[in-house]
C-alpha cells in the first residue's frame, strides 16, 4: 500500500497478491517501452476475468501514446477503441493498464493515481530507469498496482 499518515485508518489490500505473467507479454511490454523511449509508452493487457477474480492474462495490445509525452500517457482514441471492441467481442475484460515511467520508479505517480478510473484493473509499471533495473540481469523494472479510492495496493508479479 502506498504510504499514508500514522493516523490514517489500515484498508485491507483489495486483491489480488499476486498474478503471473506470461514470459512472451514482460517481453513485448519491454520491447514497447525501449521503442517508445524517450516517451511513456501504453497499453492494455486483455484477461479472463477481472484480477481480482481470479482471471489471468490473455493477450497483449500495444498502444499509440496521444501525449508523445516523457511525462504522462493517454491512449490514443482509436487504438482505444479498436482494443476494447476486440477484448469485448472475445467476452474478455480489460486485465490491466500498462504504461511507463522513463526515468522513475515503476510506482504510481501522484498523477497515475489522479488519472486511475478502473478499480477492478491492474495498473502495471515497466521503469526505464537504469538505477531500478535487475542488477544481476539488466532486466527492467515491472511492478502491479490496484488503484483504489486514490490508494496504491501492490500486486506482486511472476513470471510464467
Amino acid at each position: 500500500m502506498s504510504e499514508g499518515s500514522p493516523s490514517e485508518t489500515a484498508v485491507a489490500h483489495p486483491g489480488p497478491a499476486s498474478v503471473a505473467i506470461p514470459t512472451e507479454m514482460r517481453t513485448a511490454m519491454f520491447d514497447h517501452a525501449r521503442r517508445d523511449y524517450p516517451n511513456e509508452m501504453c497499453g492494455i493487457i486483455a484477461g479472463s476475468a477481472e484480477p481480482g477474480a481470479g482471471g489471468t492474462p490473455t493477450r497483449w495490445y500495444a498502444a499509440r501514446n496521444e501525449l508523445a509525452s516523457p511525462l504522462r500517457y493517454s491512449i490514443a482514441s482509436d487504438d482505444k477503441l479498436r482494443i476494447f471492441l476486440e477484448i469485448d467481442d472475445a467476452d474478455e475484460v480489460v486485465w490491466a493498464i500498462v504504461h511507463s515511467h522513463v526515468r522513475s520508479p515503476a510506482v504510481p505517480s501522484m498523477t497515475d493515481v489522479g488519472l486511475a478510473q478502473w478499480p477492478e484493473t491492474l495498473y502495471i509499471l515497466v521503469s526505464l530507469a537504469a538505477e531500478e533495473a535487475d542488477p544481476s540481469t539488466g532486466e527492467l523494472s515491472l511492478r502491479a498496482w490496484r488503484i483504489v479510492d486514490g490508494r496504491s495496493f501492490e500486486v506482486a508479479v511472476t513470471t510464467r
